[in-house]
């Protein structure tokens, strides 16, 4: 997907614009799945000169699966996740899948962390997936810099 992509956190205090091509992945550690209450969370790789937000944002951190620290950005108000800074990776973000505007528009290019996923789950075996994650930073920024125009 190549353009702007807009979204916000769900009670509409906190809006973000992301330009650029962008895609989307999904992980399944199990702290993606306690964040978003569900099976997995969908995230979308973005580099922090490509990522304008504007909204009562606070911060929460926390230690990662991969032995890292990522801070966490949330409304003030309601509380939706918007986007993730990991430490392990700076100027790189990622936003929260959910809350683009039309999250049916990015690609989405990979699983992550498919060893801790639920059982019911289905992976395409056309994409790519990691039992835990890529394993530097050249790896993750190859995955997402791919053409994904149709």
């Amino acid at each position: 997907m190549k353009g702007e992509l807009t979204g916000g956190c769900q009670c509409g205090a906190v809006r973000y614009t992301i330009s650029g091509a962008r895609v989307a992945y999904c992980c399944h550690c199990t702290e993606c799945q306690k964040q978003s209450a569900s099976a997995f969370g969908i995230s979308v790789p973005v580099f922090e000169n490509q990522f304008n937000v504007d909204g009562p944002l606070e911060c929460w951190t926390r230690s990662t699966d991969s032995g890292s620290m990522t801070d966490c950005y949330f409304c003030k108000r309601c509380g939706s996740r918007v986007y993730h800074a990991g430490r392990s990776r700076p100027g790189f973000l990622t936003v929260k899948g959910g809350s683009l505007d039309d999250p049916d528009e990015l690609p989405l290019v990979a699983h992550i962390w498919t060893a801790s996923r639920r059982r019911d789950v289905l992976l395409d075996p056309d994409l790519p997936h990691w039992e835990t994650q890529p394993r530097d930073n050249a790896e993750w920024i190859n995955l997402f810099q791919k053409d994904t125009t149709l």
